[in-house]
């Protein structure tokens, strides 16, 4: 036999197709071409695509768990490079203290809006605690892992009832 008649055995790695063509013969015959072949994905590939497109669909109402989160991770890294960033971020806790105070002068507010003034300057300053002292010692250390747990929640339902829905 031949080799030009004879089946050559290509040595592919699992989960590779082949497909064998034909020899083309004559000029017409000469012309490149692609075949694509889908491939069936796997049950965990189509789990973590449903989960994938589901957090994609609802990313705006999720922004504080991104952001309680991606707080979690930096106080980490903060606090295995710099413990000392703990001293630095302090400070910046007093901030919305300040801001509420500012704002009352500046536009004198009662009743609700004085009430979600507060709310927010205290939950605020609630967080920026939590990122100085999870900056410093750690935000696995001691009872900051359940204060991160209880402002996210917090934030995360007064987005839910405070964000614009379309």
């Amino acid at each position: 036999m031949s080799s030009r008649t004879r089946a050559r055995r290509v040595k592919t790695t699992a989960g590779v197709h082949t497909v064998q063509i034909p020899r083309q013969r004559g000029r017409r015959g000469a012309q490149p071409f692609v075949i694509v072949v889908p491939e069936r994905p796997s049950l965990t590939r189509e789990a973590l695509g449903f989960v994938g497109r589901g957090l994609w669909a609802g990313r705006r109402g999720l922004a504080p768990a991104g952001l309680a989160v991606l707080a979690f991770a930096v106080t980490g890294v903060l606090h295995l490079n710099a413990w000392w960033s703990g001293l630095v971020l302090a400070p910046l806790a007093l901030v919305p203290l300040l801001w509420v105070l500012v704002m009352q002068r500046r536009r004198p507010a009662s009743g609700s809006a004085l009430g979600w003034r507060i709310s927010l300057a205290a939950l605020a300053t609630l967080a920026a605690g939590w990122m100085a002292l999870a900056a410093g010692f750690g935000p696995l250390a001691g009872p900051l892992p359940l204060l991160w747990l209880l402002i996210w929640l917090a934030a995360q339902i007064t987005w839910f009832f405070v964000r614009r829905t379309h």
